[in-house]
């Protein structure tokens, strides 16, 4: 029996779904289970292999999951694309089928095991999923590090370009920045760095800006100051999250609003969000 992880990226939605999946990923096949990652997009699979995962399996979409994975093995699914019915397939045919939830009202629809952002008793899984590094104490620079996400396909930064020019921020880039657009965001920022320089960064930077949910709780996990640019709408759930770990949540680019927010800002170690040793452990009971 094998485990496959099929995880939904791309130039437009980013990485952050890979990060997750590593982290489960690594913690399974240290239990002994046999697992594949499973990706829509090439550069998702390059990135997993930087993070230790080798051998992801490239497909189209949710309706191909079972193109790869048997009869008998267990699937864990993160995505939000419309399976147009195969969901209930993956369930009949698979051991075990996992499933992150898409939004606030996301539920089991044909008996497959949800993952969910917010947890009311012992027996749910958390969709929080941090990697351990981040637990780990980190010495800090001072540093205001900004990280918008993998992609800027709209040029968001650069439309804002004022905001960043009056704050002293760092970029780091994103996985699907591209040569030209870095060119232009140089004339921004007073320094750049790649996006392979990730993990050390938001470690070691005492105070990160993102738009990325994801990146927000690894850098509060990791003991810094964050703040969080609602550059999508939040639901009231990923608002609660955000917010129960004081993180500050800002509604745009406005150097105004960002001053005065980041006055009361105070450096306190996230106690609200645990390793995902927990959800590990819950995961191989089930397969």
């Amino acid at each position: 029996m094998k485990l496959y992880y099929y995880t939904y990226t791309g130039h437009k939605i980013g990485l952050d779904r890979v990060k997750k999946a590593v982290v489960i990923l690594k913690k399974l096949e240290e239990s002994g289970i046999e697992t594949v990652l499973l990706v829509n997009d090439f550069r998702a699979g390059l990135v997993a292999r930087e993070y230790g995962i080798f051998g992801s399996v490239t497909i189209e979409g949710i309706q191909d999951i079972d193109a790869i994975a048997e009869t008998g093995d267990s699937v864990i699914i993160d995505s939000p694309e419309d399976d147009h019915g195969r969901l209930v397939k993956y369930v009949s045919d698979f051991k075990k089928v996992f499933r992150f939830a898409t939004d606030d009202e996301d539920s089991s629809i044909h008996g497959e095991i949800m993952l969910e952002l917010e947890c009311r008793d012992e027996n749910c899984l958390s969709s929080v999923i941090i990697n351990d590094i981040y637990f780990d104490e980190h010495k800090k620079e001072e540093r205001t590090l900004f990280f918008l996400g993998d992609s800027d396909a709209d040029k968001t930064i650069l439309s804002n370009s004022n905001f960043f020019k009056e704050l002293d921020m760092e970029l780091l880039l994103g996985n699907y920045f591209y040569v030209k657009y870095e060119d232009d965001l140089a004339k921004i920022f007073k320094r750049l760095h790649e996006p392979e320089e990730y993990v050390d960064l938001i470690c070691s930077s005492s105070r990160v800006v993102t738009a990325s949910i994801q990146t927000a709780l690894e850098a509060k996990v990791a003991g810094g100051e964050v703040v969080y640019i609602e550059f999508n709408k939040l639901s009231e759930k990923e608002k609660k999250l955000l917010s129960s770990n004081r993180i500050i949540i800002i509604s745009n680019f406005d150097v105004n609003i960002y001053k005065q927010n980041i006055i009361p800002i105070v450096s306190i170690l996230c106690n609200n969000i645990e390793k995902s040793n927990k959800v590990v452990k819950k995961l191989l009971k089930e397969i």
